[in-house]
């Protein structure tokens, strides 16, 4: 079968062999699979991702970042086979959705980042029967294929911990910012400050619910605090709280993952604020932790989401609760997966790509 393979740092249109599933397997046809950033940054530097990875304590799975790899970890995909002794609960031909993990020769094989198991920028995948879950209510299959990375913001805004009265400034409108502000308008949280310098993506979280959206070439987003509720200094809040009025909570979603932006966020939000950091920034960063402290900053760094809020995404989604139309503005077989990559890397052209490789 077909698959993009990344070989020697470059992507390549390339026959791989062909899939059979084992006991508690299904074999899937790939409709579509998302292009993740995380994607982008490991076609040049799997290896140093994979090295920050290990020293973080995840667990050697025996993957060679300098072996062939077939990205893909956001995808929906079509049942076609069962493995030995399925139950075959869903049946061949439903449409599902699945964490991008496969039970695979006594370990797991994370979709995506591994030699063993292709992602979805193949014809097909094997996918764990117990994991997958149907797509319901007629959800689009490009919507479906979005579950995953909106998952994402589910988790960041789970590990918030907002209250009634909190004020969120999401700060970077990428696909991360987008999938954050859509967990907490889907929650009813708000209001909720967006900011991005680029046009494209400041008008994709209008859309997705944004109450505030900010150019900060125009206007230092942070300006708003105060009109929201939210005094800057500890002095000024203690005052407040005096006179019996309420202090609304601050919470800063960090999504842009860039070095400085940390620091820069510490030293410009409210004293008291808790910033969320889902933006993942591959190099060394500096803070300076004297700062945070004496503005009682606190910090938490996310990653991922849990089955459940997968689960909660999908449901949203197939509700229409988080409404993603006109978030995919391209999509590519598996011959345009490069060209894709490349326009990815300018934020005017495009919000999502999706590769179809079956298409």
């Amino acid at each position: 079968m077909k698959a993009v393979v990344r070989r020697d740092k470059r992507l390549v249109c390339d026959e791989i062999a062909d899939l059979k599933p084992g006991e508690g397997q299904l074999l899937v046809r790939t409709l579509a699979c998302g292009i993740c950033g995380s994607d982008l940054h490991a076609l040049h530097h799997m290896e140093h991702m994979i090295d920050l990875s290990r020293r973080a304590g995840a667990p050697d799975s025996g993957f060679d970042p300098t072996a062939d790899t077939v990205f893909g970890h956001e995808f929906c995909a079509e049942i076609l086979d069962h493995g030995p002794g399925s139950p075959k609960t869903l049946k061949a031909g439903t449409r599902v959705v699945s964490v991008p993990v496969t039970m695979h020769g006594g370990g797991m094989e994370a979709l995506g980042f591994s030699n063993r198991l292709p992602g979805g920028f193949a014809e097909q995948m094997l996918l764990s029967e117990a994991l997958v879950l149907e797509v319901p209510n007629g959800l689009p299959t490009d919507k479906a294929a979005l579950t995953e990375p909106f998952a994402v913001g589910a988790h960041a805004v789970a590990k918030a911990r907002l209250e009634p009265r909190s004020v969120a400034l999401v700060v970077g409108c990428g696909p991360v910012g987008l999938a954050v502000i859509a967990a907490l308008k889907a929650q009813g949280h708000g209001p909720v400050i967006a900011a991005d310098f680029s046009p494209r993506r400041r008008a994709a979280a209008e859309k997705l619910g944004a109450d505030i959206v900010v150019d900060p070439a125009v206007e230092n987003p942070h300006e708003r605090w105060e009109t929201l509720g939210v005094p800057r200094t500890r002095a000024a809040q203690t005052m407040m709280r005096m006179m019996g009025n309420p202090v609304a909570q601050p919470v800063v979603f960090e999504c842009v993952g860039s070095p400085g932006v940390v620091q820069a966020l510490i030293e410009a939000a409210p004293a008291g604020s808790h910033i969320v950091v889902a933006g993942v920034c591959m190099e060394t960063d500096r803070i300076e932790p004297s700062i945070a402290i004496t503005k009682e900053i606190e910090l938490t760094f996310v990653f991922g989401y849990s089955p459940e809020e997968f689960a909660l995404t999908l449901r949203q989604l197939s509700e229409g609760i988080i409404d993603v139309s006109g978030l995919v503005t391209g999509t590519v077989g598996l011959d345009g997966v490069a060209g894709a990559f490349t326009a990815l890397g300018d934020p005017e052209a495009h919000v999502k790509i999706l590769v179809q490789p079956n298409a």
